[in-house]
């Protein structure tokens, strides 16, 4: 053969060959780009913004030489008394940047009684934290990182969520962060909306919550619950699991709603503190078998208004002495704390309104009374 065939033939396997791997290059690529899809963005858009949270506290605890057989004695406890002793203890959370110059916003049950806080951000940036302020009753905290400008996560509106849509909570389970300076991801679906836990025993309020089975475990409290527009929608902070709260996540966590933190934040920011004080004006009694019998009422249902104090809130509302109190709000008064629980409970302070459904006689009305 000639010379000039091998050539035209040798350069068509090279065109074709270049081709081949050309179109390759580009399936290659198609297939990457298929595998992105809003979860992925939401994930690397909000993943910069995420924060490791490392705390010193200091702890106290009481104790006293312990004995195999005089403990209970009187004697015994009287010779060696209970001591107060306080000692060092770390722990560690998440947390989200929220604005470009460094607020982050955690769970005030992860900075609690902190002597020192360090903020890590993805890629392994440490900055010690300020704790502007941490309101136990509702669980949130906002701390302050100083430094150059910082990625942040943009807050959603949590009265928007939808059941059932995609969610991803992001944050340092198990300390993980630490290993690589990147926040951990686990996906799942807002399962519930608007769960009320009321009062716990440490004195927190867990209202309104949202649930998800996206994975929340040791070390997440704190961090964002994202939708799949890469906005916060939640704070994530607690689990439950067949026997109530557990180390392990089951698939049932639970998040702070992030409308109810934008409020606690703003005031945080301004004070340091949620002002709670509040006054009603009115003193009240439980309605028993007597006083009903007594003042001709059906049942012993509601609480009786005792006293008026005078030009108080209660009194330019129209409350008066011998009021039935028997609903507040959507309440049903039983006893004299069910008010007291209504206003604390949704998180009501000087400035609010509250709606009293009230027996006078055998008239039945509604009064409006501002909080003082």
């Amino acid at each position: 053969m000639s010379k000039l065939f091998y050539r035209v033939f040798f350069v068509g396997l090279f065109l074709t060959s270049s081709l081949l791997l050309g179109q390759d290059t580009d399936l290659q690529g198609r297939i990457t780009t298929s595998r992105k899809n809003a979860i992925t963005h939401a994930i690397e858009n909000v993943s910069p913004a995420v924060a490791g949270i490392n705390v010193t506290a200091i702890q106290e605890y009481v104790s006293r030489p312990r004995s195999l057989f005089w403990e209970n004695d009187p004697l015994y406890r009287m010779l060696f008394p209970e001591e107060t002793y306080r000692r060092r203890v770390k722990s560690l959370g998440s947390g989200v940047v929220i604005s470009k110059d460094g607020y982050v916003i955690t769970n005030a049950h992860v900075v609690e009684g902190a002597e020192k806080i360090i903020v890590t951000l993805t890629g392994g940036e440490e900055h010690e934290a300020e704790l502007v302020g941490a309101d136990q009753q509702t669980d949130v905290a906002l701390l302050k990182i100083s430094g150059k400008v910082f990625a942040y996560a943009e807050m959603g509106n949590s009265d928007e969520i939808i059941t059932g849509e995609w969610v991803i909570a992001l944050g340092n389970p198990f300390g993980l962060f630490d290993v690589n300076y990147k926040p951990t991801a686990t996906i799942g679906i807002v399962s519930g909306m608007d769960l009320d836990f009321g009062r716990q025993e440490n004195g927190r309020i867990y209202q309104d919550m949202i649930q998800t089975d996206a994975s929340i475990n040791t070390g997440n409290s704190g961090g964002p619950l994202v939708n799949a527009n890469g906005e916060v929608i939640g704070v994530n902070t607690f689990i439950f699991t067949g026997g109530g709260q557990s180390e392990g996540s089951v698939g049932i966590g639970f998040a702070i709603p992030i409308n109810r933190v934008k409020t606690i934040i703003a005031e945080l920011e301004q004070k340091g503190e949620i002002d709670r004080s509040w006054k009603t004006g009115i003193e009240v009694q439980n309605v028993d078998q007597f006083l009903a019998r007594y003042l001709g009422l059906p049942s012993t249902d509601g609480v009786i208004v005792t006293e008026v104090e005078r030009s108080s809130a209660a009194q330019k509302a129209g409350i008066k002495v011998g009021d039935v109190i028997l609903q507040v709000n959507n309440r049903k008064v039983t006893i004299f704390t069910d008010i007291r629980d209504e206003i604390q409970e949704n998180f009501l302070k000087a400035g609010d309104v509250i709606k009293l459904y009230i027996q006078r006689g055998k008239d039945k009305i509604v009064l409006e009374l501002k909080l003082e």
